[in-house]
């Protein structure tokens, strides 16, 4: 059984009614200058906008439509919130591997993800209540 690496924290996801709000928030308030252009992850059913922090970035996702994930979270949190933490992990497939062995409950087969690499979702229940998402650390970050 391979072992299971925390790598760095990734990004934290928060979940938003709208993105163009949460920019403003984070630009005004928090004076990030770092933005990137909001985009769709149709395969995820939201729209997504990158925010960069000196050490990691805040992933503003809001949904698509009702029928997206984020949107049931907006149900029960319709101010948005924090949904998620992302950590990097060497390789998605050695990570699932690893984590189904103690035990974890996996959240489906590993998907591409915002950043464009492979990623799943821990179950809260088994994190505390908190949903964590593991990524495949991207190309860019390795050299």
């Amino acid at each position: 059984m391979s072992d299971f690496t925390l790598g760095r924290l990734n990004h934290v996801g928060i979940a938003t009614p709208s993105i163009e709000r949460s920019i403003a928030l984070y630009r005004d308030v928090l004076g990030a200058t770092h933005i990137g252009e909001p985009f769709d992850l149709p395969a995820q059913g939201v729209k997504v906008c990158f925010i960069d922090t000196p050490n990691t970035q805040i992933e503003l996702i809001e949904p698509y439509d009702d029928s997206s994930p984020i949107a049931g979270f907006l149900r029960k949190n319709p101010a948005g919130g924090q949904h998620h933490v992302c950590f990097e992990v060497p390789e998605i497939h050695a990570a699932v591997a690893a984590l189904k062995a103690k035990g974890v409950t996996i959240l489906g087969e590993p998907r591409i993800g915002a950043h464009g690499t492979p990623i799943v979702f821990i179950h809260p229940k088994d994190m505390g209540g908190v949903l964590v998402e593991v990524m495949e650390t991207p190309a860019e970050a390795h050299g």
